[in-house]
């Protein structure tokens, strides 16, 4: 049973619905498949022998055409259902929503490519991002009951990777502007064993009540001159909401609460901007933090952008705050002071 906050339109609860029996049925069918970046996505679907689905993995994860009567009718349903089937030439179909693989298990999520502005993405970000939550959350648990927040949740893959990694009986809010990630979100939620998982659909922290254990976030972190609600961060970088859910975020930590942030930072001529805006708040807050890098260099298609045209890379990186009982006690990472 599902428990929104700000309640979803009745078509949000019939799509996470259709969504839940999907995969429900792919994992009874032992289905599996990782998400690769846009760019290998792009050469693999571009080969000989690639322009039509032959099974689950290339309806599902490599979202290719398909003929009516590949699938059964059980999944076909589900997919009706949620609107999730679109029309391709020579009579062909394609499901509208992905699936994929992580920490062994199941989420939902959109089909490439991921053009429309309400897009749910997932992709290797999600994967790195699930690694460093499991990894921080193993070095330090978190308290028994804990309240878990995934800011700009998408697919809610950081909220639930945490929810399962980080504590006895969590409970896990699930927030995003998006209403469509919201119904994503609470499928997967649902699927993982978290059906009252809270929603709330608003501007990051603002639909939300009260204080947090844990936040976490994946969010837009590219200047994408679409402005596509899953890609663009805003600012001169796409820096602005990553620093938003810093400043925003650390007053709604509970004592020795963590917010953990892994996004992307683009570097200019060997400097860090988003570091550089982060720090002066970072060590006005009194909480000791950790900042890294990740992958040295993602999304290096978008250096021929222009928006980037003085940009030397994008690195992912990643964010670890601590909110302390005495907030006047500052503790810094070496690296950092």
């Amino acid at each position: 049973m599902l428990a929104p906050m700000n309640a979803p339109a009745a078509t949000d609860l019939v799509l996470t619905a259709s969504l839940l029996q999907l995969l429900q049925w792919l994992q009874r069918e032992g289905y599996g498949f990782t998400t690769v970046s846009p760019a290998t996505h792009a050469r693999v679907n571009a080969r000989a022998g690639a322009d039509e689905a032959r099974g689950l993995r290339d309806v599902f994860g490599w979202s290719r055409p398909f003929a009516p009567s590949l699938l059964p009718q059980e999944p076909m349903d589900s997919l009706r259902a949620g609107g999730l089937l679109t029309t391709h030439e020579g009579g062909r179909l394609r499901s509208a929503v992905r699936v994929s693989t992580l920490h062994g298990r199941l989420f939902a999520h959109s089909a490439y490519p991921t053009l429309q502005s309400d897009a749910v993405f997932f992709g290797p970000d999600t994967y790195r991002f699930a690694d460093l939550l499991v990894q921080e959350l193993r070095d330090e648990a978190l308290p028994l009951h804990p309240r878990i927040l995934d800011v700009g949740c998408g697919s809610g893959a950081g909220g639930i990777v945490s929810a399962l990694a980080g504590g006895v009986l969590p409970r896990l809010a699930l927030s995003d502007i998006n209403p469509r990630a919201l119904a994503f979100a609470a499928a997967n939620a649902a699927h993982a064993g978290f059906g009252r998982a809270e929603l709330a659909e608003g501007d990051l922290f603002q639909p939300l009540q009260g204080e947090f254990d844990l936040i976490v976030a994946n969010p837009p972190y590219l200047n994408d001159g679409e402005e596509r609600l899953y890609r663009h961060g805003g600012g001169r970088w796409g820096e602005a909401l990553s620093a938003r859910i810093v400043r925003e975020g650390l007053p709604r930590l509970r004592p020795q609460g963590r917010l953990i942030l892994y996004t992307g930072a683009v570097m200019v001529d060997g400097r860090d901007p988003l570091l550089e805006a982060l720090r002066p708040h970072l060590r006005a807050s009194g909480c000791p933090w950790r900042y890294r890098e990740l992958d040295p260099d993602v999304f290096g298609e978008e250096l021929d952008e222009p928006a980037y045209r003085d940009a030397e890379r994008i690195a992912a990186v990643a964010l670890v705050v601590q909110r302390q009982d005495d907030p006047m006690r500052v503790h810094l990472h070496p690296a950092m002071a």
